[in-house]
This record gives structure tokens, sequence and C-alpha cells, in this order.
């Protein structure tokens, strides 16, 4: 979809940008009235990891805002309504594995997305479950942001300041280079974010759904997902994968109007 490439290359700017802008800030330069604006600020992921200790303690783990808590009420809400659209349509993180893989698909043509077993692609995408709760749990204990140390996103856009953990670089390297090989490796394997957001598909208010009375099993739908859901075998999505990318549907990559759509309502599709 055009206007979803759009909205992730306006985000990707403005983030980048706000990460810039606190580093020369820092050294001296940059725009002075959005010092405060960094990365951690508007991070709605921190508002997640910093829930427990805000609740327990009153207090906020180093280094997040309370602007975290604002975004990961507002997220969170949107992701009930509409399932996790901020993971297909705005994390930068997400959109440059997209890019990376445009290459990949290039390199290996129909291989791509294939080279890694279905059944391996489910199991590998419990890990992040485990990550979200290693995440939770370590920071809960320590009170600091533990998993900046291993944090593509804070790498990808920190990585000029020195600042940035080795181990969180070759981690973002290491996505990058998966990412010509299957899409979206980190979003379907590792993130915690996407994790903790994925839950929500399971009751979301609109949700995509293909009609199977005008369904032509061509499959298309499958083939474009970026998660590597089976879409052309659903009534409704309802997988914990899903990210709203829009991708799938009839507006995008169905050849069948008004087959498979977002649309509102508890009735399954047969």
């Amino acid at each position: 979809m055009k206007n979803r490439r759009w909205i992730q290359i306006g985000f990707f700017l403005f983030i980048a940008a706000i990460a810039v802008n606190h580093g020369l800030t820092e050294a001296g330069g940059g725009i002075a009235w959005l010092s405060n604006a960094s990365l951690h600020a508007i991070c709605p992921f921190g508002g997640v990891v910093t829930l427990y200790t805000y609740i327990t303690d009153g207090a906020m783990i180093k280094k997040i805002h309370e602007s975290s808590l604002v975004l990961m009420g507002l997220v969170l809400f949107l992701s009930v309504l509409v399932g996790p659209a901020f993971c297909g349509w705005v994390c930068p993180l997400g959109s440059i594995q997209e890019w990376v893989g445009k290459i990949g698909r290039k390199i290996f043509g129909k291989r791509y997305n294939r080279l890694i077993p279905k059944k391996a692609d489910r199991l590998l995408g419990l890990l992040r479950y485990g990550v979200l709760a290693w995440v939770l749990i370590v920071t809960a204990l320590s009170f600091d942001l533990v998993f900046s140390t291993v944090d593509p996103y804070y790498a990808l856009f920190q990585f000029w300041t020195g600042e940035v953990a080795i181990s969180a670089i070759i981690i973002l390297l290491a996505v990058l280079g998966l990412s010509l090989i299957v899409e979206r490796p980190w979003c379907r394997y590792a993130c915690p974010y996407g994790a903790f957001l994925g839950i929500t598909n399971k009751f979301r208010i609109f949700t995509i759904r293909r009609n199977a009375k005008t369904c032509v099993d061509c499959k298309q739908c499958d083939s474009v997902c970026p998660m590597g859901i089976e879409v052309s075998t659903s009534g409704k999505v309802r997988d914990l994968r899903c990210i709203s990318c829009m991708e799938c549907t009839s507006e995008a990559a169905c050849p069948i109007p008004e087959t498979v759509q977002l649309l509102g309502g508890i009735k399954d599709e047969a």
C-alpha cells in the first residue's frame, strides 16, 4: 500500500530527527527546545517496562519519561481497535527490515521467506514471549533499563553516539542480515513489544476477514504478508503475529474486491 509506505518513511525520518537532535543537543548543538525529546521519551514500550515500578513505587525506570506511559496507553487503545498497527505502520525498526527484505527478494526470488520451514518459523515465534517475560522481570528487579543493552531499535538510531552497547549493535546487524532471507525477523521471533501488542489480535474490535465465498484461493494474501501468516486459510485473522499492515487486503493484493477486508463485528466468515 502506497499510503503505508509514505507513513513508514515519515515516521522513520521523524524519529531519526529526534534522535539526532537529542545527540547534538547533548554535545552543545541541536534545537534546544526539543532536547527532552529522546528515543526513550517517544517509545511506548518504555511505558510497558516501567509500569510495574510506577504502580508499586511511584517511580519511573531510569531514562524512561512519563510521555512513554501516555504513548503506551494510546498505542494500546489503537491496538484494541484495529490490532498492532503501530508495528505495521509506525515502528522504524520494522520498516527498515521490510526495506532490506526487498533486497532479499531480488537475491533469493521465490525462495525468500521459504528458507525457514513453516514449523520452525511458528516455534521461533514463541521466543518473543520469552523475551517479553525476561525484559519485564529483569527490569522490575533491577530498576534499570536492561533491554537497552540488546535493543536493535536503540542501536539503529544511536550507533553514532558511542553510547550503544556492542551487543545491541551486533543484534541490529544480525537482524538486518536475517532480513535478507526472512521478512521482519526481529518482529517475528524476538520483539517483546510486538509480543505484547500481538495479544490484542485475539479480541480487537476491527479485524481482517476473508470472505470464503468470493475467495479464488490464489494465495496472494499469503505471499504478501510480512509476518508469514496464512490468510488464505482464515475466516478472521486472529494470528498473534498480525501487524495490521493491510497488505493482504483487496485494496492492496487480493484481486477480488471485498474478499479480504478490515471489518468490525464478531461473526466469523465460513
